[in-house]
């Protein structure tokens, strides 16, 4: 019999669900995907709406758990659900929950994993973490971290996320919060992150940290000739930086260069910490290949304790983009029918 888990991945915006078998084949995935409740449905931020709006979402999404599930049936009726993975902000692996995401419009600590499982009793693994430790576990299990025991995954989307890799297993901490290398401050009295905090690596070295930087140099220098000096604020974005890179673009070029002096910096603390085999970047910023990675590894390599020097590979994720998400968060499963 044919094992497959089911991985979703709940998105600020939208909610990824699909259907992987245990290489890393998807054999299902929901599209359009499932939109996720915004924080401004909850203006006043009031228990009883989140507990509505709650209800609507976890109702929703069983729905398409039990499409995707006779979907694949439908195509292969011997086939096996071990278990439904779910990346999401502040998921706790311990405890199932998500706790206090300030993007949600859900209220405190909620038992997301458990109320899944009363959906599907028959099921019998429903695992939940945060959507970098679910992107390091998937680059493990399917990507460029095979047969490694110690790495680290560095996601560069609109925030920075990180997943550890020590040992063979995830880093979860005591409270199950442990990995958010993010936050840590890079820059002292330096950018509001949007987290609240002042100086941290996201509001720098993330796609919208690369934004801010943008803006920083074009008023550095007063340049309006950039191709990125007619870009608004709110339609700029790392690929087309990336883009002006590629012409020549002094402006886009010193840019990538800054972020990747900070990201380096940021990396050897990490190596410090951790003397991982490698680390891994994954995201959009990521894609802009040796404009990020060179500066990157170079501002890293001079911020590292000689003894660590020349030792920690700096690589590009061999996940792919369009369902890593959905891959990693099912990794959550086969990890656990591993330890099992």
């Amino acid at each position: 019999m044919k094992q497959i888990a089911i991985g979703i991945d709940i998105g600020g915006t939208n909610t990824a669900i699909g259907v992987v078998d245990r290489d890393g084949n998807v054999l299902y995935e929901k599209k359009p995907q499932l939109p996720t409740p915004q924080k401004k449905e909850n203006p006043l931020a009031t228990e009883a709406r989140s507990e509505e709006l709650l209800n609507e979402y976890i109702s929703a999404l069983s729905g398409e758990i039990k499409s995707a599930i006779d979907t694949v049936k439908q195509i292969n009726p011997q086939v096996e659900v071990v278990g439904i993975g779910i990346g999401a902000p502040n998921g706790n692996y311990y405890s199932g929950t998500i706790e206090y995401a300030p993007n949600l419009p859900f209220i405190g600590v909620v038992n997301f994993a458990k109320r899944i499982q009363e959906q599907f009793p028959e099921i019998r693994y429903v695992k939940l973490s945060n959507d970098a430790n679910a992107a390091a576990l998937g680059e493990m299990i399917y990507g460029g971290g095979k047969g490694m025991k110690n790495f680290v995954m560095i996601t560069l989307g609109t925030g920075l996320g990180s997943g550890l890799i020590v040992n063979g297993d995830l880093v979860y901490g005591a409270d199950g919060f442990a990995g958010e290398c993010g936050h840590t401050t890079i820059v002292p009295n330096g950018r509001v992150c949007g987290c609240g905090g002042v100086g941290h690596l996201e509001a720098y070295c993330s796609a919208t940290g690369i934004k801010r930087t943008v803006f920083e140099v074009l008023a550095k220098y007063n340049n309006s000739e950039s191709d990125l000096a007619g870009i608004p604020f709110n339609d700029m974005t790392a690929k087309l930086v990336f883009d002006a890179a590629e012409k020549g673009d002094p402006i886009a070029r010193e840019v990538f260069e800054i972020t990747g002096e900070l990201l380096g910096r940021g990396l050897a603390d990490t190596v410090h910490h951790l003397s991982p085999e490698a680390i891994f970047l994954f995201g959009g910023a990521a894609a802009a290949g040796e404009y990020i990675f060179k500066p990157t590894k170079e501002s890293m390599e001079r911020h590292l304790l000689p003894v660590f020097r020349n030792k920690v590979k700096i690589l590009p994720s061999e996940l792919k983009e369009g369902t890593s998400a959905i891959v990693g968060a099912s990794a959550l499963v086969w990890k656990e029918l591993e330890k099992n």
